[in-house]
C-alpha cells in the first residue's frame, strides 16, 4: 500500500493526476499553438526565431474585428 492508502485508492488518484496532466497539456498546446515541425537544417545560432502563433492569430483576429466595427460604424 502506497502512502498508506490501498491500492485501487491509489490507483484511482495516479489515473485522475495523469489525466489532469495530460488535459493541460493539451490546452496549453491549443492555446499557444506550437511549430511542431521539425526543420532539415538546424538554425544557426542566432537565426532561431520564436514566437507565440496562437497570440499572434489572436492579435490579428482583434485587429480585423475592431476594424470591421469601425466601417460599420461609418456606414450607420
Amino acid at each position: 500500500m502506497p502512502a498508506g492508502v490501498s491500492w485501487p485508492r491509489y490507483l484511482r488518484m495516479l489515473g485522475a493526476s495523469m489525466l489532469a496532466m495530460f488535459a493541460g497539456a493539451q490546452a496549453v498546446h491549443q492555446y499557444y499553438l506550437p511549430d511542431l515541425s521539425i526543420p532539415e537544417l538546424p538554425p544557426k545560432p542566432g537565426e532561431l526565431k520564436t514566437e507565440l502563433l496562437g497570440y499572434k492569430v489572436r492579435e490579428e483576429a482583434t485587429a480585423a474585428l475592431q476594424q470591421f466595427k469601425a466601417e460599420q460604424e461609418k456606414v450607420d
